[in-house]
């Protein structure tokens, strides 16, 4: 495939296997979204084939889409068998086709036999049986309420939409799902469900997404696009990461290998070359040279937006204070009665579903949104703010650096061009109209434009919403430096990983306070979920055999639950332990290097060797703490499992 006279991909071939997992990772640009189009056919490539047998259905979910129904939530969702309807006429033509014919030994009426067989399987995998419920089964796991079902696809924003259009892909039960950036429209919840349904579908995931967490949990199989090339790794994304960086070190070293060999070639040819004497061995190393495989070393995109914040200004130790704040839509009360402290350099994550106030906050933290009640903002505390949709507010006339002229004052003045240059804006970039920038260009001129003001308190909802995985990654280490007090609103919970110390909960129109970061909330709102239904089993009246099997069959429910978790958390102490084993062989080899390095004269011990020494010791410590959790995670589940008979 190729665009204005440049090869997107090259001669790639691979192969979707039944059951695969796959996540399709490259840096912006590479490819990914063209590369689904094709296989979907809503592209052609320019050179080769894409071979999809006629019986492989495919449901696609593109990263946006333009959404005008009429219909209601659950109608829309149930749009998704009109394929019912299809089979169902072509199961009653097949049946008369049948009918009609005696040539029974005849290859072509076995061929309608196995055809009225193949549509009836279909029929059974579809649940023509239970539409209705699996629509609204698969619409309350994406997060939608029962009394959703009957309201107008209109009165949802277009997120909510999307998540119906995901329900629908769902609901058809493709036999290769396609999904392009799915948790772009998800929030925590949603996005954990979705994770359990995928990993248990019964047919193939070839996916797009930058959610690093998502990945893992769900692939198993990673296939890169590079430089026009596709490399297939088989395991999920953070260990495609680390066989990546084995295969560059390799290539780097076969091209250091041949480049030498290249140069003594042609030193031997230089010096020989009007040798007589010679000539048949300079003639043969000529050909050589012309017959041999230049090694590339793939691009590892060194290229990124480099940042810190500035200091933040002093201020005094309590940062904010609400008390009795509310706020509320007409009859609809999204914050209700809200109390809150926060002090100085606390890190706080908004978290909920999508819908559930943690904006609408944000905005009243930031001074954008009126309310009622009492907020108070500490002693000269300055607010940093980075809303949602912060790109669309950018003027798309502006060039990318009038943007930040307008609001830069001071000694930043003169630095304009190298806070650009930093979030890759370098050069003739810097001229180019916002309107022009793609979504992610536009996020990164949004966090430089939010340098320009020193502030104490940054607020940030949804950071990460068009960044790549590099950037992400820069974004959150330079988050982690940050030295003021931090609110921050997001779904993606590698990134919140380690980065808060608070999490608050909103659940419509309160909130609930939990100490620790994202996934130690997760673990504590899913003992919070057990001690609720065991709360209910306590609760019935005893003495009727009716009430005594509900309560058994509670139990029961329970201890499925408690099982199922504890399997999954000894599994992942074991991937963990041979981790930190694999790491401990690795620094006990640097650690003999260390004691004795004159033993080891091919070893060069400078400072980038010292620094990736550090980078594993601090992964192990990083390992060890991650292990010490899910032991106590695992304690508290097998505490709770002795409980329950």
């Amino acid at each position: 495939m190729h665009f204005t006279g440049e090869d997107l991909f090259t001669g790639i071939s691979f192969l979707i296997r039944e059951k695969d997992r796959i996540g399709l990772v490259g840096k912006n640009g590479a490819g990914k979204t063209t590369l689904l189009r094709l296989i979907c056919g809503l592209e052609q490539p320019h050179k080769g084939d894409i071979i999809v047998p006629e019986e492989t259905s495919i449901g696609y979910l593109p990263q946006e889409k333009e959404l005008s129904s009429n219909k209601t939530i659950l109608d829309e969702a149930l749009s998704a068998f009109e394929e019912v309807k299809q089979i169902e006429h072509q199961i009653e033509k097949v049946t008369h086709g049948i009918s009609v014919r005696t040539d029974y030994e005849s290859v072509s009426y076995h061929d309608l036999i196995d055809r009225l067989t193949l549509l009836n399987e279909r029929l059974a995998l579809l649940g023509v049986n239970s539409m209705e419920g699996d629509a609204e089964q698969i619409l309350v796991g994406l997060g939608f309420e029962h009394n959703d079902m009957n309201r107008l696809m209109s009165e949802f924003s277009n997120g909510w939409q999307m998540r119906v259009e995901l329900a629908k892909i769902l609901l058809k039960r493709p036999a290769l799902l396609i999904l392009d950036e799915p948790t772009n429209h998800l929030d925590i919840e949603a996005i954990q469900w979705l994770e359990g349904f995928l990993q248990n579908y019964y047919g193939s995931v070839f996916m797009v997404s930058h959610d690093r967490a998502f990945l893992d949990n769900i692939t198993k199989r990673t296939i890169e696009i590079s430089q026009g090339k596709i490399y297939d790794y088989k395991g999920s994304y953070s260990e495609y990461v680390d066989m990546r960086e084995e295969r560059i070190e390799s290539q780097t070293a076969a091209y250091n290998n041949q480049q030498r060999e290249i140069k003594e070639i042609e030193r031997f040819v230089e010096r020989f070359r009007y040798k007589s004497t010679k000539s048949k061995q300079v003639q043969s190393r000529v050909k050589l040279l012309e017959k041999m495989d230049q090694i590339v070393v793939d691009d590892m995109d060194a290229s990124s937006i480099q940042f810190r914040f500035p200091k933040a200004p002093h201020s005094g130790k309590i940062t904010l204070e609400l008390k009795g704040l509310s706020k509320a839509y007409g009859q609809l009360k999204v914050l209700q009665d809200i109390d809150l402290l926060v002090v100085r350099n606390e890190r706080i994550a908004f978290v909920g579903r999508n819908g559930e106030g943690k904006s609408t906050l944000a905005k009243i933290l930031a001074g954008v949104l009126d309310f009622s009640g009492e907020l108070r903002l500490g002693h000269q505390v300055k607010v940093g703010y980075y809303a949602q949709n912060q790109h669309d507010m950018l003027d798309l006339e502006k060039t990318v650096f009038e943007t930040l002229d307008e609001v830069a004052v001071g000694d930043i003045r003169t630095r304009l061009k190298a806070i650009l240059g930093s979030f890759l804006f370098g050069g003739d970039a810097t001229d180019k109209k916002v309107k022009v920038l793609s979504g992610g260009e536009k996020a990164r001129l949004s966090l430089a434009k939010m340098l320009l003001f020193p502030s104490n308190l940054l607020i940030l909802d949804e950071p990460t919403n068009h960044l790549d995985m590099q950037s992400k990654d820069i974004l959150k280490n330079a988050l982690l430096k940050y030295d003021g007090t931090l609110i921050i609103v997001s779904h993606d919970r590698d990134f919140l990983q380690g980065l808060t110390n608070k999490v608050i909960e909103f659940k419509k129109p309160r909130i609930k306070e939990y100490i620790g970061d994202i996934y130690d909330f997760i673990q504590a709102r899913d003992i919070v979920k057990l001690e609720d239904l065991e709360m209910k089993v306590s609760n019935r009246n005893p003495g009727t055999e009716k009430d005594e099997i509900s309560v058994n069959k509670q139990n029961y429910e329970r201890k499925k639950i408690l099982d199922r978790d504890l399997r999954k958390i000894t599994k992942e102490i074991e991937t963990i332990e041979g981790e930190i084993e694999k790491l401990e062989g690795i620094l006990t080899g640097y650690d003999k290097i260390l004691a004795n390095p004159s033993d080891y004269p091919q070893i060069k011990i400078d400072e980038n060797w010292l620094i990736t020494y550090a980078n594993q010791k601090k992964q192990l410590t990083q390992l060890m703490e991650n292990w010490e959790s899910k032991l106590l995670g695992r304690e508290l589940i097998q505490n709770s499992s002795g409980e329950v008979q």
